[in-house]
């Protein structure tokens, strides 16, 4: 083959690629403030992960948008949610990734695969408040099971890759609800967690949960991604730190807290939290001093309080990237019998991923343990300021666009991530 004929065949060939390249084409689903359903696009997103569809996460690209080849279930199944999308040319796509792997822009894209089996740690019971991790994956439409404490206890966590801890109390003190202890529903409560220690062979209550506690302990230190919300991210790690020591007020359990119980903290133990105080009032509404409470006057007001998103570099902190994605960078805050962590008390190495300005109070966090990964999140429902027991429940087609709530969902997307070795 002579030179002219095999410089004809390269530009037939470099030629054929750019017309395949301009006519091949790719949806884009942004999820900037042009969104018109933020959450339903999570869904969305996860369902393809089901089908085996390729999904690009756009890191701080037009608040974290998504990216997908076009193919007719995909552009079907968008309209049916109502979820944004943009059609772009193959060379759109090719320019869109040359900026967000750009090394002067703060934008990175990672691979989504294979979706997290996603379990929900909550009783059967009915109980006067609703679960915003629940409500969530219920209206973007993820797939979840619920667990509780026997399936925790006979190794259900193993066919699980993502676990949701939310309004639970794992100290064994049935809520610290005093004041509601003739109510049916807590007598039904207490019953319950009663009926299920005995059965597994516990004295008391706070035995069955420290054992819960531990279990998902060696769940998330094996490869498991926690995420927490409300009291299910402090109790938690009290329940660990006192796992030597009893610091159950005798009116929950019957016996005395023992005398010698702050001394008996383990705090090499626990995930997030250390040289905290536990609170040994029955009556008191409150579990330790983790927890900084809502507010001070006036800022205990849903106009004014708010709380502050970190930015990180999207292309070597890609996992808190991941979970701080949003369309805004501050949040409205919102309170829960945990609401905003003591920055004093957070352990070192724990990445603080929002805080509430000015106080020194952490509201978003994460860590590593083992393998495996916690994010606890403070406060109850990002969409009811001060949600009290016996509301009725949040109804999130009244609030597509919550940024609240896309943190929420942020955590059951980052562990479908391809790995990649993070710097440090």
């Amino acid at each position: 083959m002579n030179d002219m004929m095999q410089r004809f065949l390269l530009f037939a060939f470099l030629l054929l690629m750019t017309v395949r390249t301009s006519m091949s084409q790719d949806i884009l689903v942004p999820m900037d403030d042009t969104q018109s359903d933020h959450l339903k696009a999570y869904g969305l997103t996860f369902w393809a992960l089901e089908r085996q569809i390729d999904v690009d996460w756009l890191l701080n690209y037009r608040g974290g948008s998504f990216l997908f080849v076009r193919e007719p279930e995909i552009e079907s199944e968008l309209r049916i949610r109502g979820v944004s999308y943009e059609v772009i040319s193959g060379s759109r796509t090719a320019a869109i990734i040359s900026e967000v792997e750009s090394d002067a822009a703060n934008t990175s894209m990672v691979r989504l695969e294979k979706p997290p089996r996603i379990a929900v740690y909550a009783p059967d019971q009915t109980l006067p408040w609703d679960d915003a991790v629940l409500l969530a994956l219920t209206y973007a439409e993820v797939p979840y099971e619920m667990i509780y404490d026997d399936d925790v206890l006979t190794g259900a966590l193993d066919e699980y890759d993502w676990l949701h801890l939310h309004h639970e109390d794992f100290t064994g003190q049935f809520g610290k609800f005093f004041n509601y202890r003739a109510t049916p529903w807590y007598v039904e409560q207490q019953r319950a967690a009663e009926v299920s220690a005995r059965k597994n062979g516990f004295r008391k209550v706070s035995e069955l949960k420290l054992a819960v506690v531990e279990r998902i302990r060696e769940y998330v230190g094996g490869g498991g991604f926690l995420f927490a919300m409300c009291s299910g991210t402090d109790t938690f790690d009290i329940a660990l730190a006192s796992h030597q020591t009893d610091i159950v007020p005798p009116e929950y359990d019957g016996d005395p807290i023992d005398p010698d119980a702050m001394s008996q903290l383990d705090f090499s133990h626990t995930f997030a939290f250390t040289d905290f105080r536990p609170i040994f009032n029955a009556r008191e509404y409150e579990h330790s001093n983790i927890d900084a409470g809502p507010p001070p006057q006036p800022l205990r007001n849903p106009a004014v309080d708010y709380f502050t998103l970190f930015e990180f570099s999207a292309k070597y902190d890609q996992v808190p990237t991941m979970l701080t994605q949003n369309h805004v960078p501050t949040i409205k805050g919102f309170i829960g019998q945990t609401t905003n962590f003591r920055k004093s008390v957070v352990k070192t190495g724990v990445v603080i991923l929002a805080e509430a300005p000015g106080r020194d109070e952490v509201r978003y966090l994460h860590g590593t343990f083992g393998e495996g990964t916690f994010t606890f999140y403070g406060g109850h429902d990002p969409e009811d300021y001060q949600h009290y027991v016996g509301d009725p429940p949040t109804d999130l087609s009244l609030h597509k666009h919550s940024p609240g709530y896309r943190l929420i969902l942020n955590n059951i997307l980052f562990p479908a991530a391809k790995k990649k070795k993070q710097k440090t």
